[in-house]
């Protein structure tokens, strides 16, 4: 059974990977395998798929075989999303926020759970669990850089992924803060350039994000 320290530091190493999670929302499973391949070889090894579309399990299936790449899923909200991103191959799970049910399951079947807290309450909520890496979600509709940094001031024990309105325009004053582990977000895969083939032009924008300093 997976603690929380053990999903903390497993999420954190996960977060050192890269500076940038890409937030994968994909229709289409023929996607699947040179979208992750593209990102890869731009340098971000940490790929998040969320369930929030009817190809996100099958997509992870696919992500989970190529070299180099560590799947998760996203926008887990109950035990059974759970149990099947876990069969669809999944490393770790992303939730927009957290319940004791499922904070329960992902202990229980030992997936490392990246939860989002809005709130410093929330924040404190995780952490007397055991949780000390979290997401920030939606991170600019609650306040951007400077509500982070505000929270970070009493709860120096946490360290977050903020995901939500975080672009490669607001990413590097995200990645300044010294809570700040790493972001996540979806401009390194636009829709537009997945639906053209443009899987060279992803592996460009994966570099760039790469290439952001941390501070």
């Amino acid at each position: 059974m997976m603690t929380p320290a053990d999903a903390s530091r497993s999420n954190e190493a996960l977060c050192r990977m890269a500076p940038v999670i890409p937030v994968l929302v994909i229709e289409d499973v023929s996607y699947a395998r040179p979208l992750a391949e593209a990102l890869v070889k731009g340098g971000l090894p940490v790929l998040e798929v969320t369930l929030r579309t009817p190809a996100a399990l099958d997509v992870i299936r696919e992500m989970a075989s190529v070299e180099g790449g560590v799947v998760g899923a996203g926008t887990l909200l109950t035990p059974e999303d759970v149990s099947a991103a876990i069969a669809a191959g999944a490393r770790f799970g992303v939730s927009p926020g957290a319940t004791d049910r499922l904070l329960d399951a992902c202990e229980a079947q030992d997936l490392p759970l990246l939860a989002g807290a809005a709130t410093a309450t929330e924040s404190m909520a995780l952490l007397e669990r055991g949780y000390t890496v979290q997401k920030f979600f939606p991170a600019e509709a609650n306040g951007g850089v400077p509500a982070l940094k505000a929270i970070g001031a009493p709860i120096p024990q946490v360290r977050y992924c903020p995901t939500g309105g975080v672009s490669m325009k607001n990413a590097r004053d995200y990645l300044g803060l010294k809570n700040v582990l790493c972001v996540g977000g979806s401009w390194v895969a636009p829709a537009d350039m997945m639906a053209a083939g443009d899987w060279a032009g992803i592996t460009a924008l994966a570099a760039e994000a790469a290439g952001l300093a941390r501070g």
